[in-house]
């Protein structure tokens, strides 16, 4: 993902600045909103620091700090001078009372692996590196958990479990970077969501800390406990405003023995719904993923990446995996399916094939769509989910409101099992003009169709003005409310999620 250019709202975009952070202006100097009423790092705030965790873990290097004041896709640049790596709870309770009763606001980072600049500061905040508390504390195997702490990065998680039999609930591209407090604090999405649900319904319990350093234990194992309150669902998805979580609990499903991959292609997207559904049908209880692209996309990787394509082209692809414990069975199950698809037309080529090399080869030609994106042009980037009637309707829709524009190609691919589509518009260089013809029509449109303006990649800072989209009045309102209740000043992931007022 390095060197990404990507779209960031209207009153950032002076922040684009090309592939490299060197050189990139900070947030700070392009924003249209002011500093909060923030104290300023000092001397002594930074001997304070030492004296909590020891030099080592106080970063102040301006070399150093670079990697932490630059968002993932190199466009958004904080002004941190500290970053500090506790490596308890108890450790990030001290710096956030202190930060707390000091007035010092604070950015919680995880892998930094967020692509709508969450976990990167606006102006000066402390960064507050969960990195060091990586220690995975306990795996159940029955009936099939794992209690960690939030520095643990996925792919880690992953490789422990397989030991176990078990796997992660979900999958993402930045599995090698990105870490379990950060994926819980997003609410992570990703390719195993039709199948295992949200990271939501997986998260058992957890442990966080409060802007005033209280600690909040809403740990549990159990997969049911109906008492009260259910706390842990505030910091799920809250992007690290209302508290910082240190510790998780997650349910993990078995490690599948069998994984079978389907590759299809069809002529229009109403034949890729059909044979979505057909595969709903036939494949239920072993059906894992369920991936969309049209032709403009997968001529992305082909043409950019010099990937190859397994079957010639068609106007639409699914990619199917199926999951299951008996290999023989699965494969079964999906020629079947495959032969029913093409008999009934829904599809009109495809393989199947259950050797790693070649599901991986299929995998790539999905995942590395957003590289290829990136390789040549200018992104404007699109995380959206709508009902499925209307999952695809507004790429034709954009592609002829952009005719005569600086738009080459209006591209989209997605999850379509869960509604999820990543909607893209290349042009060689960013454009005033062509952003004003995109939002906020984008967003009116999805709005109108009951959608939502973020599927899995959340608010973070660049989508805040948006929300309204997607939120009532009065669930901002009431958003407003905790995050008042739970940091009434204000010092966790400022000018994130919320609008600025």
């Amino acid at each position: 993902m390095a060197g990404a250019k990507v779209r960031l709202a209207g009153w950032c975009r002076g922040l684009l600045q090309g592939p490299a952070a060197v050189g990139l202006r900070p947030t700070s100097e392009v924003c249209r909103f002011k500093r909060g009423d923030y104290a300023q790092l000092s001397n002594s705030h930074l001997s304070h620091f030492e004296r909590l965790l020891d030099r080592g873990r106080v970063i102040t290097d301006e070399a150093e700090l670079d990697a932490y004041n630059v968002d993932w896709f190199k466009t958004l640049k904080g002004s941190a001078k500290v970053v500090l790596k506790p490596r308890s709870t108890e450790e990030v309770s001290a710096i956030l009372k202190y930060c707390y009763d000091e007035n010092l606001a604070v950015v919680p980072q995880g892998g930094n692996t967020g692509v709508l600049g969450g976990a990167t500061p606006v102006f000066d905040e402390v960064i507050l590196s969960t990195s060091l508390m990586n220690k995975i504390i306990k795996i159940n195997d029955i009936p099939g958990s794992i209690v960690c702490e939030a520095g643990c990065v996925l792919e880690t998680l992953n490789s422990a479990l397989a030991e176990h039999g078990l796997i992660m609930p979900h999958d993402l591209g930045a599995k090698g970077s990105c870490q379990i407090g950060g994926n819980i604090s997003t609410n992570a999405g990703g390719l195993r969501l039709l199948r295992y649900g949200s990271l939501q319904a997986n998260t058992l319990g957890l442990v966080a800390v409060k802007a005033d350093g209280t600690i909040l234990d809403c740990m549990n194992t159990l997969k049911k406990d109906n008492t009260g309150y259910h706390l842990k669902h505030l910091f799920i998805g809250s992007e690290g405003t209302l508290g910082v979580v240190t510790e998780v609990a997650v349910q993990c499903p078995p490690r599948p023995q069998s994984v079978t991959m389907a590759f299809l292609g069809m002529s229009s997207f109403e034949q890729a719904l059909q044979t979505f559904r057909l595969a709903r049908t036939m494949l239920s209880e072993i059906l894992s993923s369920c991936e969309v692209m049209d032709a403009a996309s997968l001529r992305l990787t082909t043409d950019t990446l010099r990937l190859r394509s397994p079957i010639p082209e068609h106007a639409f692809y699914l990619l199917i995996e199926v999951a299951g414990s008996n290999q023989g069975h699965d494969e079964d199950k999906l020629n079947t399916f495959l032969e029913t698809a093409m008999s009934q037309g829904s599809t009109s080529d495809g393989l199947v094939t259950a050797e790693p090399s070649k599901m991986k080869d299929l995998w790539q030609l999905r995942e590395r769509i957003p590289e290829a994106l990136f390789k040549n042009s200018y992104a404007y980037m699109y995380d959206i989910s709508l009902p499925h009637d209307d999952y695809y309707n507004i790429v034709p829709v954009l592609r002829e409101r952009l005719q005569g524009s600086e738009a080459f190609a209006v591209t989209g691919f997605g999850h379509l099992g869960d509604g999820n589509l990543h909607l893209n518009i290349c042009s060689p260089q960013f454009s005033p003009e062509l952003l004003a013809q995109l939002e906020p029509f984008v967003f009116e449109w999805i709005n109108e169709r009951g959608g939502s303006v973020s599927a899995e990649h959340g608010i973070g800072f660049t989508k805040t003005q948006f929300l309204k989209y997607s939120k009532s009045e009065a669930a901002i309102r009431t958003m407003r409310q905790v995050k008042s209740l739970m940091d009434p000043r204000g010092i966790l992931n400022p000018y994130k999620v919320l609008p600025q007022e």
